[in-house]
């Protein structure tokens, strides 16, 4: 029989129960002041813990790496210790959580980083809006700094500390956010990347950052839990691309060849044969190169996991939105249940409405 959604798997290290994975998902509720987590997100991971991996929310390595106010970092010992408590709760419940290690690079404001502009591979703007702890609604994002050639190793010891952070905080595993028009992809792709040095211009040039600080996060906790994200085709926050195809299927043979645990592709584009195409393509090379399991995420429904895991084209499903509406998602899923509607407005920031008071099924513990 073919595989499915509730079919174990193993990914890297972990022998999950199934393939319903939570996706990360920015909902800027740390503490102030700080950028601390606590209690409140503690249970609203836990209940979450039937996941079959929970992925966390971005969380910054850097301050000059925090892209929007409220969201949380894993630099200081206080966000170690209120990252604890999220560990904590989620283990108790059963579960595993890995951190996300994000940067935002040109995504961020003189606000948000202390007065200093944000960083970026090339002194371009993105047609991108943030949000600050002073500002009223979103702002524009501010023209972003050129890294010198001297300081991008830097970047990579940013990251390998938040791993080891990560694991001091109780986490099973990381992984490195390199998606969605952020620092790192910011590197890969030509249309952000300007540069002419030892970092830009060739392929193999921009894809020197993103996978030294995957080598680096593998040698500092294991390659083994370590996963890496990419969307290839989607071009929020001003990003593109000439060829992504080549450019991601080359990323993806070296991620592969560092042994990591799970490639996760984000699926956004307007051409979705295309997008498919490049998954087909990532999955071989990364496979083929030494890496473990292929994550899927794109607005899945149960059925169209089924079919894409059934296919052998991915090995396990990362679930957004409906998780944030569902704490209980995978049995839903299982059940073919209705699920719960999300609301927008409570997305980003505010209290425990729209976070932790999703209701679960009837007869299924939270």
């Amino acid at each position: 029989m073919p595989a499915d959604l509730f079919t174990p798997v193993r990914l890297g290290r972990w022998e999950l129960p199934h393939r319903v994975l939570m996706a990360p998902l920015t909902r800027s509720r740390a503490k102030q002041p700080g950028d601390v987590p606590w209690s409140l997100n503690a249970e609203y991971y836990r209940q979450r813990a039937s996941a079959g991996l929970i992925i966390s929310e971005a969380t910054y390595v850097s301050r000059l790496g925090r892209a929007y106010a409220f969201i949380p970092g894993i630099v200081t010992a206080q966000q170690v210790a209120g990252w604890r408590l999220v560990t904590d709760a989620v283990h108790e419940a059963g579960g595993r959580i890995l951190l996300q290690l994000f940067h935002g690079g040109r995504i961020g404001h003189p606000d948000l980083h202390d007065g200093q502009p944000p960083v970026a591979p090339s002194a371009v703007a993105a047609d991108s809006q943030t949000y600050t702890p002073v500002s009223e609604g979103t702002v524009q994002v501010a023209e972003p700094r050129a890294l010198r050639t001297d300081e991008v190793p830097g970047v990579v010891g940013v990251f390998a500390d938040g791993a080891t952070r990560a694991i001091e905080a109780g986490f099973d595993g990381v992984e490195i956010h390199g998606a969605n028009g952020y620092l790192l992809d910011q590197f890969t792709r030509d249309g952000a990347n300007r540069r002419t040095d030892d970092y830009g211009g060739s392929l193999e040039n921009r894809l020197r950052l993103p996978l030294d600080v995957a080598r680096a996060v593998a040698e500092a906790v294991g390659a083994d839990r370590v996963g890496y994200r990419v969307s290839p085709t989607n071009g929020f926050n001003t990003m593109g691309d000439a060829d992504p195809g080549a450019t991601f299927a080359a990323l993806a043979g070296g991620l592969g060849g560092l042994g990591l645990a799970y490639l996760h592709h984000v699926e956004v584009g307007a051409d979705p044969e295309l997008t498919r195409r490049i998954a087909r393509d990532m999955r071989a090379a990364f496979r083929d190169a030494g890496g473990s399991g292929f994550v899927a995420n794109g607005g899945y429904t149960r059925e169209r996991a089924d079919e894409r895991i059934g296919a052998d084209e991915a090995d396990a499903v990362a679930f957004g939105t409906s998780f944030l509406a569902n704490p209980d998602l995978p049995d839903r899923l299982r059940r073919n249940a209705t699920l719960n509607e999300a609301d927008p407005s409570t997305f980003y920031g505010g209290d425990a409405r729209g976070y932790t008071d999703y209701p679960a099924l009837a007869g299924v513990a939270r």
